[in-house]
Formats: structure tokens, C-alpha cells, sequence
């Protein structure tokens, strides 16, 4: 037993403390503990009571607690909203009276305690209704006494205490919310990462807080309460002082006893610094599914990485196959639009009257065929992002309605007066010099400042031909889990052949070659013979400055890497840096 001396100390020296007292209705039951508590409790304790709906006290009520010289006339009974001098991030202990009550309470602002207390309500239509509350009333005093008394508010408090020093002392940030977004737990590392004070957040609407709301577009309550058990994505968040800072991301549902989501639990960790270093000492191989360790695609992915916090047009510009819709979605992934929608659209391969009806929209019977309202493209993509690819093939009248949309954010749908307003972020793409078609009079220079605020420009793989064996053993894996093979990596002569090669179609002439070998390869190394003959041929040139590399073999040659493998032609093939046809000939002609 915990003696009431040794209670004192313990709460000695800390600030006010929260306790409420919470009923179903703000009925008599918690104004009568309150009562009770002001007699115990030391003056440091705040004491209120609350309720689901408040309610007037009740006459009994007041009576019997006359009875005992507690005067509780003056007692107020209230809501979460409307608590009176204690915050709702301030309260430290609950004391529910009511099962009702209890589930009411879970994941409150603050992370406070909760203690429940099953006290049946009154019965109103009993023979003495005045017997009814006095029963009420002295099991209401022997526990609120005990509580006091018996070391129970001190054990729960220092609970309270020692959680928040553990949770404090995480490097990792945490937040809590419950299921209406309401933020009940930010740790000192959240405090650290994001640059809010947790008084300045708990026990508000995390979307009154951060910009967008904590998680943006990857926020798992935009269509109500969500339905999951754990989630885990990286995020690219604001801090206070409008900061970039890139997070590892954990989210975890919370449920009451029963299985009812409550809200959730957030884990998250700076990774800024590391993905800078890694950057800068080139150590990331991919990034949202882009494969290379090129210097030139490090300083994209700092630039990709840097586009997160902005909104801002942006213009990708490369020769075809170089990935530009890979670094489109990346843009896309990065932001804070991630978790809403990615579309994309091919201007130059849709005639204008169909492309102008894919883009936005029409209704019914505004053309032949015409048989039903349809959306386009930018309102699909409301909220989130519109890839324009091969935007330089647009025609001069798209150009203008294009131009409209960028300005004003709104258009209508073909056959349709209405104006809608939509809320995209377009990023677009060519493979042609969009700038020397401004000089040439080809495309409007206005359009071209709206779609160009940040240029990103692609460089051919033979400009990067460091990322060739990168991009190689990357699709050797790729194809070899989709196809079920058992290809394992490339011989050292074909990689020459590869790294000589002048790759007009750039990474996807690149993916295309891995894929033809896949079909002719018997093998578990893909060797010279089973690349495409345009690899191979003299006529594709040297483009290094070496000469193409054949693989000669020699009798000699042959005959030690046969006494080596014991005869294996297979294994000899491999030594030698040739396909096994190859081998089969050579030994056919000698």
C-alpha cells in the first residue's frame, strides 16, 4: 500500500495535472466522482467531468451529495469540446464510468490513461428513486477514496510518465491519431524531424496541421475510415520551415478489443541525409524503378528528389527509350501527390478530335458514337498527376485549349457548357527539341513556359555506358523470375559486344536484346551467339573509339578447356567466352 505522504512527493513538482471523470451523458455518476475527488485529490490535480452529450445535473443527484456535505450545485457537466481550463492534450487520466464511455475514450489527445469503472446507472423508475443515487453515491465514494488513498492515481501516473520518456527517447518519430484524424501522440523525434511543437499539433486535425495533411496524397483516410493492418512507404514531407525532408514511413491500424478500428500508430525515420550521401557517393543503383549509378543519373535523382515539394510544371526531354515516363512517375512518386492518381496519355498517337475527347472528356451525343458521359484524362488525374507524352506532337489548335487548362485549371467537356475546375500537376514529355520548335514557330512559346518550369533531360545510354552491366543484370533477373529460366548473367564477350554497341533505341533497344537472347539461350549464360545479329554485325561500327572485339578460338584453346571441363562442351563453352554452337562448329570444321 502506497502511503499518502509518499503520494504527495511523488506529484510534488509537477506541472497540473489532468483527471476526468467521463459518463455516457455527463450523467450523475461523474459528477458525483468529482465531487468525491475534490475531497481526496491534492490541489496540483485538475479535476472535470465529461460525457458523451451533457447533460443538467440532476436533483438527486445534489441531494444525496448534501447528505454527505459535498456541495456539487455548481458542477457543470461537458463535452470533449467544450472541457473548461484542461485541454484535451493536458488530461493524464481518465476514469470511465460506463462501458459505453470507455469505448468512447480510446486514443485520446494526450495518450492520457483510461480507467474503466462499471457502475450501473440509476434506475429511474425504481419505488425510492432517492435510494437509487445513494447506492450510486457510496460505491462512487469507496472507489474514488481507494483511488486516491491507495497508491493507485500515484502507480497510474508514474505509468503515464515512464511511457512518455521511452516514447521521447525513440529516434524513430511517432504519431497517433484516432479514426477522425485527430493527432494524440507526437514524440520528441517527430518534434525533431518535422520542426512542430506537440502542442501545437495534439489534439487537432492532422490536415489543419501540416500542409496536405501529414501523409498527403498517401493519406489512408481520404475515403473514410480505412480497412488495413500495417502499411510501409517512403514520403517526402514539409517540415515547419517548409523543408524537404524524405521519411521511411510505417502505419499500423490500432483496434479496440473487439476489432473495431480506432486509429492509428506512425513510425517514421529521416532519411534525407542518408539518401544524399548515398547520392552523392553513387551508391543508388535504382530509384523508383530506374536502373543506374551513372553520375548523370545521380544528379536526376537529387533533381527528382528536389521536384517533391513543389507542384511546379515539369518538362522530361530525351531520345526514345531512355525511360521518360519511368522519371514521370518517379516525379509523381515522390510528391505529396503520390497516393493519388497517375495518368498517362500518348498525344501523338491519337488523331486530335479523339485526343482532345481523351483529355477532357465529353457528354453524351456530342459526337457519333458518343452514347454515354465519359471523364478525360485531367479528371481523372484531379488531385493527383497527368503525364502529356509526346507532347510536341500536339496540334495548334490542342495547343490553345492545353494552354487554357495550365492557366486557369479549368475546361469543359466536349459537347458542354459546364466549366470544371480540376486540380492537376502535368508533367509531359518528348523526344524532340521542344525549344528549337518555339524558334521555329512549331510550337507556342506560352505552352512551352508553362510545361517547361523544370527542365529534366534524359541522357542517352551511350552517354552512361558505365550502367550497361547494371542494366543488363537487372533485365537477366527480370526475365529470368518472369519467365521462369534459369539464366544467371552474360559472358565477358558478349558484354563487349554490348558495350561497343551504339544503342539508337537506348535502354529499350537494351531490354529488348536481353529478351531475344532469353529466347534463343540453352543455356545459363548468355553468350555472343545468342545475341540479335544488329549487335553482332560489322555494320553497327565501333562507337568507343576501340574496335569490335571477335572472340577467335584456337585448337589449342579448345583442347585445354575440354581436358579442363573433363570433356563438358558446355562448361568448355563458358571458359572459351563463346555460345555452345559455336563450339559445336568449331569442332565439326576440325
Amino acid at each position: 500500500m502506497v502511503s499518502v505522504e509518499y503520494f504527495h512527493s511523488f506529484i510534488k513538482g509537477l506541472t497540473m495535472i489532468g483527471l476526468m471523470f467521463f459518463g455516457t451523458h455527463g450523467s450523475c455518476r461523474s459528477q458525483i466522482a468529482e465531487g468525491f475527488a475534490r475531497q481526496w485529490a491534492p490541489p496540483d490535480v485538475k479535476i472535470i467531468n465529461a460525457g458523451i452529450d451533457a447533460q443538467g445535473l440532476a436533483e438527486q443527484a445534489v441531494r444525496v451529495m448534501e447528505e454527505v456535505n459535498i456541495d456539487i450545485s455548481n458542477q457543470s457537466s461537458h463535452t470533449f469540446g467544450q472541457l473548461p481550463g484542461v485541454e484535451e492534450s493536458s488530461i493524464d487520466i481518465v476514469i470511465t464510468l460506463a462501458q459505453a464511455a470507455a469505448r468512447q475514450c480510446l486514443l485520446l489527445p494526450g495518450a492520457p490513461v483510461v480507467v474503466n469503472w462499471e457502475i450501473s446507472a440509476p434506475d429511474r423508475d425504481a419505488d425510492n428513486p432517492l435510494e437509487e443515487y445513494r447506492r450510486i453515491r457510496d460505491e462512487i465514494a469507496v472507489k474514488v477514496k481507494e483511488f486516491f488513498t491507495g497508491g493507485y492515481f500515484s502507480t497510474l501516473l508514474a505509468v503515464k510518465r515512464n511511457n512518455e520518456i521511452i516514447i521521447d527517447h525513440l529516434s524513430e518519430g511517432i504519431l497517433a491519431h484516432n479514426s477522425r484524424r485527430i493527432i494524440t501522440c507526437f514524440n520528441h523525434a517527430a518534434e525533431q524531424i518535422t520542426g512542430y511543437n506537440r502542442h501545437e499539433v495534439i489534439g487537432r486535425d492532422c490536415r489543419e496541421v501540416f500542409p496536405d495533411g501529414f501523409c498527403g496524397g498517401k493519406c489512408s483516410f481520404t475515403a473514410g475510415i480505412p480497412d488495413f493492418d500495417k502499411k510501409e512507404y517512403p514520403l517526402t514531407i514539409v517540415t515547419k520551415d517548409g523543408l524537404s525532408r524524405q521519411v521511411n514511413m510505417s502505419v499500423v491500424s490500432m483496434r479496440d478489443k473487439d476489432g473495431t478500428f480506432q486509429g492509428v500508430l506512425v513510425g517514421f525515420r529521416d532519411i534525407t541525409e542518408v539518401n544524399r550521401l548515398r547520392r552523392k557517393l553513387k551508391t543508388v543503383h535504382s530509384f523508383h524503378g530506374i536502373v543506374g549509378r551513372d553520375e548523370k543519373m545521380q544528379a536526376i535523382y537529387e533533381l527528382i528528389s528536389d521536384l517533391a515539394v513543389s507542384d511546379c510544371a515539369v518538362l522530361v526531354q530525351g531520345e526514345s527509350g531512355t525511360g521518360k515516363e519511368l522519371v514521370a512517375g518517379a516525379i509523381h512518386g515522390e510528391s505529396r501527390r503520390a497516393g493519388q492518381p497517375f495518368v498517362t496519355i500518348n498525344c501523338g498517337a491519337l488523331p486530335e478530335s479523339i485526343l482532345e475527347s481523351e483529355l477532357f472528356g465529353h457528354v453524351r451525343g456530342a459526337f457519333t458514337g458518343a452514347v454515354r458521359d465519359k471523364k478525360g484524362r485531367f479528371e481523372l488525374a484531379d488531385g493527383g498527376t497527368l503525364f502529356l507524352d509526346e507532347v510536341a506532337e500536339l496540334s495548334a489548335n490542342m495547343q490553345v485549349k492545353l494552354l487554357r487548362v495550365l492557366q486557369e485549371g479549368v475546361f469543359e467537356r466536349v459537347g458542354d457548357e459546364k466549366t470544371i475546375h480540376v486540380d492537376v500537376r502535368v508533367i509531359s514529355a518528348t523526344n524532340k527539341k521542344l525549344r528549337k520548335m518555339v524558334h521555329r514557330n512549331e510550337f507556342r512559346e506560352d505552352l512551352f513556359y508553362r510545361l517547361c518550369v523544370v527542365p529534366v533531360d534524359l541522357p542517352p545510354l551511350r552517354e552512361r555506358r558505365n550502367d550497361i552491366p547494371t542494366l543488363i543484370s537487372h533485365f537477366i533477373k527480370k526475365f529470368s523470375k518472369d519467365l521462369n529460366r534459369p539464366i544467371e548473367s552474360i559472358s565477358s564477350a558478349a558484354l563487349n559486344y554490348m558495350l561497343d554497341y551504339a544503342w539508337p533505341g537506348n535502354i529499350r533497344e537494351l531490354q529488348n536484346a536481353i529478351q531475344y537472347a532469353f529466347v534463343k539461350c540453352k543455356d545459363t549464360i548468355i553468350q555472343v551467339d545468342y545475341l540479335p545479329p544488329e549487335i553482332v554485325s560489322p555494320k553497327s561500327g565501333p562507337v568507343t573509339g576501340r574496335p569490335i572485339r571477335r572472340r577467335k578460338i584456337k585448337a589449342e584453346q579448345v583442347h585445354n578447356a575440354l581436358k579442363q571441363t573433363r570433356g563438358n562442351k558446355s562448361k568448355a563453352a563458358e571458359i572459351l567466352g563463346v555460345g555452345r554452337s559455336t563450339l559445336y562448329r568449331f569442332l565439326r570444321n576440325h
